[in-house]
């Protein structure tokens, strides 16, 4: 895979939460991926520089001020960059897709606001039962507009950050998800495509309830084993979906880009390409202010078993300003490179942990695949 590093000037880097640790455990609180073995740590260590954030001037905040809604699905903010073009004149002076393999630091406004003449799809909710849980649990669907059983469809999962559900994407408009695919899709750059929104907290206790702690977050690691043993396939079984790597993608923001990471190391022949945005710690042993994270790996395990089949495209993102994830997402590139890992790794300038992110993420990552079915 061709790497892409692109670097911009860093906006100052405030401080930060973050999330957990550990999905199904053993003694030691490591995640058991039941779907393969998965190597455990004897201990519980800190990894203080992919832990290094900047300072916050309300570090002594308590997690009840925390706006928990803005680590589903990021923080609300101004749209940056191109988007701030109105008419669709301006539109074309500032911005003309080009399609080749290059990374776009955001998502154009023609890309992400609505349009007069597009019919976009809509949400819908379903249910299945998760071997994984014991339990009945829920998903929202995003099925193209003229969706038919006659045709089938690619197929992406979404996954939530920390505190959110399968209502957490489909109940936020700024993050644009229906603009982004509709219009791509109106435009002719990418197939219609099945959006899949999971709650990713898979918990075998329904009265459990995320939090700041190792015990709170574990289901987030679980989620592994509910998507590959349960939802998938119960997706794959209800709707006309094209299967198979090449037409599967992943992607996911802050808690949901951490568990991208991990699924996409642990599972990658699953995929064939894959976005997380804004990652949240936990992935190897760090620690921030909210809590210590365990770690799903080591540093030196984080990559490729030799000779796996990996993704087309392996894409990490984050904006350079984000007051809530900080540098653990630059620590994530800077360990899959010394590793020899390939992925492309960029910065989204002035964004914070918020939907100028998501955007751009969600926006380069259909880039990047439809350049590789136009051209191949």
């Amino acid at each position: 895979m061709k790497r892409k590093y692109i670097y911009a000037l860093s906006a100052l880097m405030f401080s930060a939460l973050v999330m957990g640790c550990a999905g199904k455990t053993k003694d030691t609180g490591k995640i058991e991926d039941t779907t393969e073995t998965v190597s455990e740590t004897e201990t519980e260590t800190e990894n203080e520089n992919s832990g290094d954030i900047g300072e916050n001037k309300d570090d002594n905040r308590e997690e009840e001020d925390v706006d928990k809604e803005s680590f589903a699905t990021g923080i609300n903010t101004e749209n940056l960059g191109q988007s701030a073009a109105t008419g669709e004149e301006e539109k074309k002076d500032v911005w003309e897709f080009v399609l080749d393999d290059s990374i776009e630091e955001f998502c154009p406004t023609a890309i992400a606001e609505p349009r007069d003449g597009v019919t976009y799809g809509e949400y819908t909710h379903g249910t299945y039962f998760s071997k994984t849980c014991g339990l009945e649990r829920g998903y929202n669907i995003l099925l193209p507009a003229g969706y038919s059983e006659d045709k089938q469809y690619p197929v992406l999962y979404l996954l939530h950050g920390i505190f959110g559900n399968e209502y957490s994407f489909s109940g936020d408009p700024a993050n644009r998800i229906k603009e982004i695919v509709g219009n791509m899709t109106a435009d002719g750059i990418i197939e219609e495509t099945i959006v899949v929104c999971p709650n990713m907290f898979a918990s075998t206790d329904p009265e459990q309830q995320p939090g700041f702690d190792a015990e709170s977050v574990r289901p987030y690691d679980n989620f592994i084993n509910d998507l590959v043993n349960d939802l998938m396939p119960y997706i794959e079984s209800e709707y006309s979906v094209l299967t198979g790597r090449e037409n599967t993608y992943l992607a996911g923001f802050s808690m949901g880009g951490r568990e991208t990471i991990y699924i996409t190391l642990k599972k990658p022949e699953l995929f064939g390409y894959a976005c997380a945005i804004s990652s949240a710690p936990g992935v190897v042993p760090s620690s921030d202010k909210f809590m210590s994270h365990e770690g799903q790996m080591e540093e030196s395990e984080m990559k490729f078993e030799e000779g796996a089949t990996v993704p087309n495209k392996f894409i990490l993102c984050c904006g350079t300003s984000d007051s809530v994830v900080g540098k653990f997402p630059l620590s994530y590139h800077e360990i899959l490179e010394k590793n020899g890992t390939d992925h492309i790794w960029y910065e989204i300038p002035g964004a914070d942990h918020d939907n100028n992110a998501i955007k751009s993420g969600l926006y380069n990552l259909f880039k990047q695949i439809a350049y590789d079915k136009a051209n191949n």
